[in-house]
Order: C-alpha cells, then sequence, then structure tokens
C-alpha cells in the first residue's frame, strides 16, 4: 500500500483537483463546495440514495458525503492536475461501502440519456440497480470495518463516505500530481524552484 495504515497515521486520503486548493486550505471542505458536484455526481448520487436500505442509520445520505480512501494501491493511477490530502475524520460520522459496484454503473449513467446510449437504461435496471443495492447491504460503519477490515479484502475498493465538512486544522496536504509526476508536498518548492531558475 502507498500509506502507512489508518491506525497508525489516523488519516483518511482525499483527491481534490488543484484548481479547489486554495479555497480548500482557508475555507475547508464541505460536501458541495466543488462545482462538480452539481455538473458530475449530484444526480449519480441521488440515484444510489433511492436504495439505500431502510435499516441504514437517516443520517447516511450519499449526497451529503464528502469521499475519501482508506489507502491506495502503489501502483495506483492518480488523476491529473490534483492535490492529495490527508483528513482527519470523526470516526462516528463516517461510513465505508465498495466503491466498486457503483463506479461499474457511472458511465452508463451519464450516457443514458444520449440516444445512441438509450439502451443504457435497460443496463441501470437489470444490473445497476442490483449492484447499488449490493453496495449498501455491504456497506458499514467506520469502526465496524476498523474491526472486520473489509477494506483490506481483495475485490473490496474501500470508499469512506464523511458526513461532517473537514476543517483546514484537519487537512494535511500530501502530494500533487500533474500529467507527468507525483510530487510529495515537501518537495514541490525544491521541485520548481530548482527548475525555475
Amino acid at each position: 500500500m502507498k500509506f502507512k495504515d489508518y491506525t497508525q497515521t489516523r488519516m483518511i486520503y482525499h483527491i481534490a483537483n488543484i484548481n479547489d486548493f486554495n479555497n480548500i486550505l482557508k475555507d475547508g471542505i464541505k460536501f458541495n463546495d466543488k462545482v462538480s458536484y452539481k455538473t458530475k455526481y449530484i444526480d449519480f448520487h441521488k440515484l444510489i440514495d433511492q436504495y439505500k436500505l431502510s435499516y441504514l442509520p437517516e443520517w447516511i445520505i450519499r449526497q451529503k458525503a464528502i469521499f475519501g480512501s482508506m489507502n491506495f494501491k502503489d501502483k495506483h493511477t492518480w488523476h491529473s492536475h490534483s492535490v492529495l490530502l490527508g483528513l482527519k475524520v470523526n470516526e462516528d460520522y463516517c461510513w465505508v461501502a465498495n466503491e466498486n459496484l457503483v463506479n461499474e454503473i457511472y458511465e452508463p449513467f451519464i450516457l443514458k440519456d444520449i440516444d445512441e446510449f438509450s439502451y443504457m437504461n435497460k443496463y441501470i435496471k437489470r444490473i445497476g440497480i442490483n449492484n447499488i443495492k449490493e453496495y449498501w447491504k455491504t456497506s458499514l460503519s467506520f469502526k465496524e470495518n476498523l474491526s472486520k477490515r473489509l477494506d483490506k479484502k481483495e475485490g473490496y475498493d474501500c470508499e469512506v463516505l464523511i458526513f461532517h465538512d473537514i476543517k483546514p486544522k484537519d487537512i494535511t496536504p500530501i502530494a500533487i500530481v500533474s500529467d507527468h509526476r507525483y510530487i510529495e508536498y515537501d518537495d514541490i518548492k525544491r521541485n520548481y524552484l530548482n527548475e525555475g531558475e
């Protein structure tokens, strides 16, 4: 894994667009403070919330989550033009789920409204809804996951749903990622200052 285990670091990892970095440092992170929330994700989250199982706590609303990761594989493919952040979280307001189950229906969900891909509606009804139900069925509280450690099981791509704002003091910048490289936060100045001279 890329980082030491949560039990040692007490950090959840969050990837943000580099364009949001200044505001994150000043104001922290809220679930709906990015442009991409409204343009890319809100309707998808609403679909997933529609099938949330009734026995799950009321406060678990995917539309209101900040998303994080417990860790990354050593050969993780990073998003270009991003900043990687470590977050301190309140474990009582976090939930864990297998994002593989819903990520595989994101493209069909987006494409379904294009005439050429209208058949994606059938795929969502036939496969997607079952995946969403399984996503909720295999989800669990953050604290329960710390004892069961589903995040370490093969095929369980753990996402952490954080249901509280993150204050600037609880954010540690770790790295920036460009098309060409991953630069540790402490090395940014040395890298760019030396190359700029």
